[in-house]
């Protein structure tokens, strides 16, 4: 068997390969991409005898995507993908000294695959179907964080030289009714001279079908109340400022909406939607985020706690002498956490389980965050159950361990 050790970054990849016993058989540096590749097959190539397998080498690499991945993958390398805080770690069995280098990054992960493989999981091809959903489900939810980031700039400028926008409008400043009126007056006198017909002409035209009239009137009132001003040349570069974020929070909506279009068509055409989709709290936008972090490869997780595990919603215990401590598992993936907890709050009215499990917990004195985690961590191992045996969710199966819910 032969070991690999892949440092990569963005340009270039440097690789250890070592024998059995440890021995370095070659050290390179190569170039990202097509070139780099074939390199690094030619090589392993005159490291493998003629009757081997490439099942017989084996990758440590700190990263589980990536075309250069995808192709170590493809080509029948097993590889393991090592997280980075782990690497440290290792690192500091070989130096005390803190020194660091991507030669020495490459030797210590060639090292962590040839002696200590058995506490590592070997990376999972999914298919390209999942692949295509986690790459529109990233990219809409990235979308969304970089729309609120956009929104909260232009709440914190609005505060500062037009708090009446802030009157009128609340928080819901990448809504269409504030988008379209802030288009037309980004400064506190263009928002006095609007007339209540004014405003509802472009609420119409926004989209607004209800309400129209007293909306308007309502924004007119909120948009002519008294408030401290700044000079007129101020009040000018904020009004360009103003002008140029609802310009690209507009367009950040239009592209969130035809993302979430995507979004819909890519999961349904994914086997695993109708059994995910009937999960409780699980629409088709969380679904896919759900589908897109967790993968569809069946032998990824061993059981319903590695699925947990990685989800990051099971606890961590932490015990020394007489002292025991249970925490929140912080270190996971973020966007998985984030469409976990709003499947939790989401399921706390569609499932009478899911609310009497969470009403357990807070009735044994759990904060709200804390009976949302039991219960995320409840409905993953829900999930894990409802994939392994290619079923939809059942309430009565579900919780049938619990006891007894109320009519």
């Amino acid at each position: 068997m032969l070991f690999l050790g892949n440092d990569w970054a963005e340009a270039h990849h440097d690789i250890e390969l070592q024998d059995e016993h440890g021995k370095v058989l070659a050290r390179r540096r190569l170039p990202e991409g097509v070139v780099g590749l074939a390199q690094l097959h030619a090589v392993i190539a005159d490291q493998l005898g003629d009757d081997d397998e490439p099942e017989a080498v084996l990758v440590g690499i700190e990263t589980d995507r990536g075309p250069w991945v995808q192709a170590l993958i493809a080509t029948g390398y097993v590889v393991y993908a090592i997280n980075p805080l782990q690497v440290a770690r290792y690192r500091e069995r070989h130096a005390t000294s803190g020194a660091k280098s991507d030669p020495g990054d490459a030797h210590v992960l060639a090292e962590i695959v040839r002696t200590d493989r058995a506490h590592h999981r070997p990376v999972s091809g999914d298919s390209e179907q999942a692949e295509v959903v986690k790459t529109i489900a990233r990219t809409h939810q990235s979308l969304i964080w970089s729309r609120q980031r956009q929104s909260n700039q232009l709440r914190s400028m609005l505060r500062e030289f037009y708090p009446a926008a802030l009157a009128a409008f609340g928080e819901d400043l990448a809504g269409r009714d504030a988008l379209a009126v802030l288009a037309i007056a980004p400064t506190p006198s263009a928002g006095r001279a609007l007339t209540p017909a004014r405003v509802k002409a472009v609420l119409h035209k926004a989209g607004r079908q209800r309400n129209l009239d007293a909306t308007a009137v309502r924004i007119v009132e909120a948009l002519r109340s008294d408030q401290l001003g700044l000079t007129g040349a101020l009040t000018a570069a904020y009004g360009a400022s103003v002008r140029s974020l609802v310009a690209v929070i507009s367009a950040m909506v239009e592209q969130v909406s035809v993302l979430e279009t995507e979004v819909n068509r890519c999961f349904g055409q994914h086997p695993d939607a109708e059994i995910i989709t009937s999960q409780p709290g699980l629409g088709v936008i969380l679904g896919a985020r759900v589908l897109a972090e967790f993968g569809d490869a069946t032998d990824r997780y061993a059981d319903a706690k590695a699925r947990r595990n990685y989800a990051g919603t099971s606890p961590v215990t932490k015990a020394s002498g007489t002292r025991r401590v249970v925490l929140a598992r912080y270190t996971r993936n973020r966007r998985l956490a984030d469409a976990l907890h709003l499947q939790a709050f989401a399921a706390l009215n569609a499932s009478p389980g899911a609310r009497a499990f969470y009403d357990s917990h807070r009735g044994r004195g759990a904060t709200h965050n804390q009976a949302l985690r039991a219960l995320s961590n409840r409905l993953v191992g829900i999930l894990d159950g409802c994939l392994r045996h290619r079923t939809p969710y059942n309430e009565a199966t579900a919780w049938a361990h619990r006891t007894p819910l109320a009519a």
